[in-house]
């Protein structure tokens, strides 16, 4: 048989599909993201770093929160220790509530922080430590977020004003139109 003789509608002459449902059948790849951002495979850090911006684009997300890299043949659940990704730079365009805030990521994504791309916190109750967030895209159920690294996060902060929420006064930033909570205070009673 060649290319040409094929019969458009048998189904073992289809092409793939786009995409696997995420309830495909799959393996365990023994890739990890660690806390930092940067990828392993088999316990030793992926260096060529091609390789590991064409992973991060067939990175999804499932409902229960694990982590696949998924091709239109393949798909395997990885390891991720914190966020897939890791916002290692940040550029202001304007001022006060009509400026933008353009993140850069360790994997090449750029992306401005806004409706489609919220910044949130979540601070430690223990500890009282902030760990700041991105969103880059969205997965199949949950975004996939990079976490905003200590230099960018310190940048972030001294940008921060006041502002009236529904949650009484917060410390935030604009950008894109949209105020984004990074800390709140109690005031001196």
């Amino acid at each position: 048989m060649t290319v040409h003789d094929h019969d458009s509608g048998s189904a073992a002459n289809k092409p793939p599909p786009d995409r696997l449902p995420l309830d495909a059948i799959c393996g365990e790849f023994d890739i990890r993201i660690d806390r930092t951002g940067q990828w392993h495979y088999h316990g030793s850090p992926i260096g060529r770093i091609e390789l590991v911006k064409l992973f991060s684009t067939v990175l999804q997300r499932d409902e229960k929160g694990d982590f696949y890299l998924i091709t239109p043949v393949e798909k395997g659940r990885i390891q991720v220790d914190d966020a897939p990704f890791m916002a290692i730079v940040m550029t202001v365009e304007g001022a006060g509530e009509s400026q933008k805030l353009h993140f850069e990521t360790n994997v090449g994504d750029t992306l401005v922080a806004g409706p489609e791309h919220p910044i949130r916190v979540i601070t430690d109750r223990q500890t009282g430590e902030p760990s700041p967030y991105v969103r880059v895209r969205g997965g199949e159920k949950l975004p996939l977020e990079a976490k905003i690294n200590r230099p960018v996060f310190y940048d972030l902060v001294e940008l921060a004003v006041e502002h009236e929420t529904s949650g009484g006064r917060s410390l935030g930033v604009w950008s894109d139109g949209h105020f984004f909570t990074i800390g709140t205070y109690e005031a001196n009673t």
